[in-house]
């Protein structure tokens, strides 16, 4: 059997009973890393789990992905992914991987930003359409996601932005030598984020988002350590809110009880 199997948002603890049962008894167990990370990193799964766990980087996932499905028809194999597993369409794919290959398939789900984010007290069903935002270069500035941010705050909808993370990737160098160097983690932070869209907002006189729309902040969801910040686009620019992962909140038509918990977040 190959479970793919979400361990949550803060520390080793938050997989859930089920999936922590599949671990202790699976032949191997992979840890994806690059969709997303998680703070206690490999070290602490393993004390927790009492096991060993295999990084499975994207080169694994992406290029590799038979050698995590290997004899997975007649052993237990047990991927582990930060959040839920369909977080990503990664793990969708190597689902359909799985599926191609007959080998029977189990999804054990648990808590993602996606439903998460409800800890800004911004009600979910009020979500429009979730963004990425990526990190921009001196050469390579795409903005399509801001046309849907604008969309969302037309028809009175949160849009949710999920932010660029750079994990393991390969140095320019290393490209053209084919040898194998990677650049240091990197973790967009809302900072960041308000940054490259009040550019954006700059560049395209836009009269729907402006420096004073309300956003929220949010960083380390459903740890020890999580905060929310409430302010101005304009605002989060000089907010530090720590250590990664970060989120941003570009906020649409309030309802009361949500004005009244952005009104406590911002005081």
């Amino acid at each position: 059997m190959f479970y793919v199997i979400g361990i949550g948002l803060g520390d080793a603890k938050d997989i859930t009973v089920k999936g922590l049962e599949i671990v202790k008894s699976a032949s191997r167990v992979y840890l994806e890393m690059f969709t997303s990370v998680l703070s206690v990193g490999k070290d602490g799964l393993e004390k927790f789990y009492g096991r060993d766990v295999i990084i499975a980087d994207r080169e694994l996932v992406e290029m590799d992905a038979d050698t995590i499905l290997f004899n997975a028809d007649k052993e237990d194999v047990a991927f582990l992914v930060v959040g839920d597993p369909f977080g990503a369409t990664t793990h969708t794919d190597l689902v359909l991987r799985a599926k191609q290959k007959q080998i029977p398939t189990k999804v054990v789900h648990n808590a993602s930003i996606m439903n998460a984010i409800g800890c800004c007290g911004l009600q979910l069903y009020n979500f429009g359409e979730t963004v990425s935002i990526p990190f921009w270069t001196d050469s390579w500035k795409p903005d399509s996601f801001f046309e849907k941010i604008c969309s969302n705050k037309l028809r009175g909808l949160h849009t949710l932005c999920l932010l660029d993370i750079k994990v393991k990737e390969p140095t320019p160098e290393s490209i053209t030598k084919k040898k194998k160097e990677y650049l240091p983690p990197m973790f967009m932070t809302a900072s960041e984020a308000s940054r490259q869209l009040m550019e954006i907002v700059k560049n395209s006189n836009s009269s729907v988002i402006d420096g004073d729309t309300q956003c929220v902040g949010v960083a380390r969801v459903g740890s020890d350590e999580q905060e929310i910040i409430c302010c101005s686009l304009s605002e989060m620019i000089m907010k530090n809110l720590g250590k990664p992962l970060h989120s941003l909140v570009i906020v649409g038509k309030l309802h009361p009880l949500e004005e009244e918990y952005l009104n406590f977040l911002s005081n």
